[in-house]
């Protein structure tokens, strides 16, 4: 197994690369005009309310992603051949059984039906977190939006909107549809944060920005937020067509590759449906090449018919589905108790730690805070910054203060603040405009012009060296270092000096950079620039003001660098440790640079070789012929030598596919600096490579496709809740928790193992046994279909659900993960110990019990029976009414023997005594025993009631026919003890190989 960590700071796969059909949309490219004509709508009175009727007519009203329909659902498993065996048996019962119908042929039709639609319902429970989807998305559209129609404005439901409807947006509102703006305040803003992930509003434009429909800033993206402003706009599209409705579509569909308890469960049913299948075949051969010949009245057409159903009904253990889902129900409840998995590596409590001006650098406990440069440093790091305190505690010292912002905003504030109060900076300062940070261009900008132009000397950040005039602008900017510092030409020193910032500069303070980055600190660059008042146009609107500030964006001075440290959380390196135990390779991703991401990494032991030993791209072939690449190492011991490599995304893009298939080989793995749309890329190149893959992500819409992708998702606990449905599992707490999580998880494939292998010898093996024995020897079937259906879907389901529960019977997590080729879920092995141990014991038992208690003891020889096929001259309603309660002895023979096949089978290796399910609370499992009296009041309520026993056709039996199955099943319970204490003393001999 492999897990991928993909941090917060890695941004997201961009929207039009998860839709490609947005390329065709031509929306946001039409001059509004053209655009009025096409949707036949005027730009000053809207629609005409006749028009809005027949488009709302034809169109319907606006409605999302639909939940898929029970029937969808219907033939999970083993469905689809239950349902043709159901329309086999209504068939024998006519018209072929006329004259004489048989009623139990239309008894065992229903019952069939009944089955289907039992697991038709726990299967419809399982689509219900997809209806959960709707819930979501109906939460984050308004109810009532205003419109105009025939020139007047009104509220109307948002489900009633129809193309080409004039919507009017207010601040606060959530835009209803995907709009074509038309008219906009100058400050318009839009909070995409539920489609993007970038928390900083997108202002508004009336003309196209971009070629791409749902990056132009003309059109308004349904289900974002008016953060400032106001306008109106056109609707282009409603509900699934949406950018939103195509994201939530996608999440709701099937995820693209199965989970591997779907492949393991669809092997299974393979399995037994070909078995089914073929002894059905077998059966029908020799009744038409000899039975109808050499004994034309014992098996009739509808009779072979049902036969056949018997055969299907034996095979099948239909209480299966049930089970399992019934199971990972437990499962999921027993996790979200536990609270199952983290947030992040890091406690996201960000604190500055060191800064650097010019060449010198301080700790920030050694601060120099009353240096000119110093304060300076600080006041840019408050100012241009979208943090906030909160207003009620400012008595409070700045680090226990509440912050409102993202964690580097919030660190950079209370470190401002620590120097200068913030409050007073920005009295004296009037933000203009800014630019918000984004994965793309990865800084922020700001510019601000002096709300105290006669102050002398000039406000603070302003420096002597700086040359500034009352009337200038100061524009600030801070970002990645090696993004922005291609923008700057001078350097502040410590002094206050301005210097040219020569390559000899850039390399020291890139030096000090990678220092602080080798800490495992994440750098800033803080950079400034005085801009001549004419140099800014006071009349560029909100979208032209960002092109405007990328201008001015150049010629900077760096004014230092702030260097912050997010502590890992206190659990993550035991947490680490602990998966690495268990065979988990984890590899990191994230935004950080190489240095940055490989000292965190030491510190929480994702990388563990010494630094001379790490690995880069450099070092891998990139034309090393691919047959003789070495694959990853599945086996090697946790306590063995690692190796380690760390890669960048500029280098990914470089990569040949031998590079790739070497960098799958590596043990630890950091991929660093890395774009959004590389997360896909690399989450596939693991699963290509055979990986059981979990990925965690910060969760915004534009996530789910990817943990779709992922054999498991994990989605973290606030983020949309489309992207939570989309996962498998949400973060909740302690990054320990991922420990419990895969401890379940194993834990949850082991006790399905045990709930198979209790179910197959009576619910397969022993009923199929009646069917071959009556057709090849002729003796009347020991079982009927109905009590076979009986046992798997309701005796035998409470005990094997019982097996969820059991405790593991040593440490899961020494365990490596297992081989998904080779380790099934129902191996050759598990199959042959249900079939040829478990199975053949309780069948010959069941059986001897059947023919002579039921027929012997009641004055009918086996002699009698042998080899008949019904020419027996035995009087026809004796022999139905001494067969109908020989099945239920062979029936109630099965029930109790399956106790001891449950305590049994409750344990692989170990002794009952050892695993006491009375003992202690590692091996306590007391939910065992009502399960065992439960399946064996469920029979007699079928076969002691008056109304069963005459549709069923079952009967009660003697009290002595419930205890010898006792002993039998003490038979049982006392080899399977001596088979696991020989394999317990000989774990190579031959018997602990063939061991399941």
């Amino acid at each position: 197994m492999s897990w991928v960590r993909f941090g917060a700071r890695t941004g997201h796969l961009p929207l039009d690369i998860l839709l490609p059909d947005l390329s065709a949309l031509e929306w946001h490219s039409l001059p509004a005009a053209e655009l009025c004509v096409r949707l036949g709508v005027s730009q000053t009175s809207g629609l005409d309310a006749p028009m809005a009727a027949r488009r709302l007519a034809r169109a319907g009203k606006m409605s999302s992603v639909l939940r898929p329909g029970i029937l969808q659902r219907k033939y999970f498993g083993f469905g689809g051949l239950l349902f043709v065996a159901s329309i086999i048996c209504f068939v024998a019962w006519r018209p072929l059984g006329d004259p004489n119908p048989s009623a139990a042929n239309l008894a065992l039709a229903v019952v069939l039906l009944i089955v289907i639609g039992i697991q038709a319902v726990f299967n419809a429970w399982q689509d219900y977190s997809t209806s959960r989807v709707m819930a979501s998305i109906s939460g984050m559209l308004p109810s009532d939006i205003l419109v105009t129609r025939d020139g007047s404005t009104s509220k109307i439901p948002a489900s009633d909107l129809v193309s080409g409807d004039i919507v009017t947006i207010t601040l606060g509102s959530k835009v209803p549809a995907d709009i074509r703006l038309i008219e906009i305040s100058s400050d318009l803003r839009f909070d995409r944060s539920i489609l993007t992930g970038e928390s900083n509003a997108v202002p508004a434009s009336l003309d196209c920005t971009d070629n791409n429909f749902m990056e132009s800033r003309n059109i308004a993206l349904q289900g974002t937020l008016c953060t400032n402003g106001n306008g109106k706009g056109i609707c282009v599209a409603l509900g699934d067509n949406t950018v939103f409705g195509r994201i939530a579509k996608q999440a709701a569909l099937e995820r693209p590759t199965r989970t591997t308890l779907e492949i393991e469960i669809l092997r299974f049913v393979l399995i037994i449906a070909s078995l089914a299948i073929t002894v059905a075949i077998i059966i029908v051969v020799l009744w038409s090449a000899w039975l109808r010949r050499d004994h034309p009245a014992f098996i009739s057409v509808p009779t072979l018919l049902v036969d056949c159903v018997s055969v299907a009904v034996a095979f099948i253990p239909e209480g299966l589905p049930v089970c399992v889902t019934l199971s990972l129900t437990v499962i999921a409840r027993a996790m979200r108790k536990s609270n199952i998995l983290c947030k992040s590596l890091a406690t996201n409590k960000m604190t500055v730690a060191n800064i650097s001006i010019g060449t010198a650098q301080f700790p920030i406990e050694k601060l120099a805070d009353d240096a000119p440069t110093t304060e300076a440093l600080a006041a840019m790091s408050g100012l241009c910054n979208d943090a906030s305190f909160e207003s009620s505690d400012t008595h409070l010292a700045p680090e226990k203060r509440t912050v409102h912002g993202d964690a580097t905003d919030s660190a950079l504030l209370r470190f401002s603040e620590s120097i200068t109060p913030v409050a007073n900076l920005k009295s004296m300062w009037i933000e203009m405009g800014k630019i918000a940070f984004n994965s793309k261009n990865k800084f922020n900008v700001k510019i601000f012009r002096s709300g105290q132009p006669d102050s002398n000397p000039a406000p603070c950040p302003i420096l002597p060296s700086d040359n500034y005039m009352p009337s200038d602008l100061l524009l600030l900017a801070k970002g990645a270092p090696d993004i922005l510092s291609r923008r700057c030409t001078h350097y502040v020193d410590f002094d206050g000096v301005t210097h040219e910032l020569d390559p000899e500069a850039l390399a020291n303070i890139t030096r000090i950079q990678e220092s602080f980055a080798s800490q495992g600190q994440r750098v800033l660059l803080v950079a400034k620039r005085i801009v001549p008042l004419s140099d800014f146009s006071k009349d560029v609107d909100g979208s032209q003001i960002e092109d405007l500030l990328m201008n001015l964006n150049v010629g900077l001075t760096i004014a230092g660098l702030v260097a912050l440290v997010d502590p890992p959380r206190h659990d993550t390196a035991e947490t680490v440790r602990v998966c690495r135990r268990a065979g988990v390779r984890v590899a990191m991703v994230t935004g950080d640079f190489a240095l940055t991401a490989t000292a965190i990494a030491r510190q929480v032991g994702i990388i563990t070789t010494p630094p001379q030993e790490l690995r880069h791209l450099s070092d891998l072939p990139a034309d090393l012929p691919m047959d003789t690449v070495a694959q990853y190492d599945r086996g090697k011991d946790h306590l063995d030598p690692m190796t380690s490599l760390v890669l960048s995304g500029q280098e990914m893009m470089t990569m040949t596919e031998s590079q790739w298939k070497q960098v799958l080989a590596f043990d630890e793995i950091i991929f660093a600096r890395t774009s959004p749309m590389q997360k896909l890329q690399i989450v596939r190149a693991f699963q290509g490579d055979g990986c059981t893959v979990a990925v965690t992500g910060d969760g915004p819409v534009n996530d789910a496709p990817a943990l779709k992708q992922a054999d498991v998702g994990i989605a973290v606990a606030g983020s949309s809740e489309v992207a939570m449905e989309a996962a498998d599992l949400i973060l909740l707490s302690d990054f320990s928790a991922m420990i419990t999580g895969i401890r379940y998880g194993r834990l949850c494939f082991e006790n399905l193992r045990k709930s198979i292998l209790y179910l197959l010898p009576a619910g397969s093996f022993s009923e199929l046994m009646p069917v071959v024995f009556n057709v090849l020897t002729g003796v009347p079937q020991a079982l009927s279909s109905i009590q076979m259906i009986l046992i798997c879907v309701m005796t035998d389901v409470l005990p094997a659900l019982s097996m969820v529960y059991e405790k593991p019977e040593a440490d899961l997590l020494l365990q490596k993960p297992r081989n998904r080729k080779k380790d099934r879920l129902a191996g050759i092995r598990l199959l042959f110990h249900a079939y040829f141990f478990l199975g053949i014991l309780e069948s010959l038992t069941a059986m001897t019990g059947a023919f002579y208690f039921g027929f012997q003891r009641n004055g009918v020889p086996f002699s009698a029976l042998w080899l008949k096929y019904g020419g027996t001259d035995i009087d026809p309603d004796r022999l139905a009414e001494l067969t109908n309660k020989a099945q239920s002895i062979y029936f109630f023979n099965l029930v109790i023997m399956q106790w001891f096949n449950l305590l049994a089978t409750r344990t692989r290796r170990l002794s009952l005594f050892q695993q006491n399910p009375f003992g202690r609370p590692e091996t306590r499992n007391l939910l065992l025993f009502p399960a065992m009296l439960m399946a064996l009041a469920i029979g007699c309520f079928f076969s002691y009631v008056p109304w069963f026993q005459k549709i069923f056709l079952t009967r009660g039996i003697k009290a002595e026919y419930f205890f010898l199955p006792m002993a039998y099943g003490l038979v049982i319970l006392f080899m399977d003890e001596m088979r696991k204490l020989w394999n317990r003393r000989h774990p190579k001999s031959f018997l602990a190989k063939i061991a399941w």
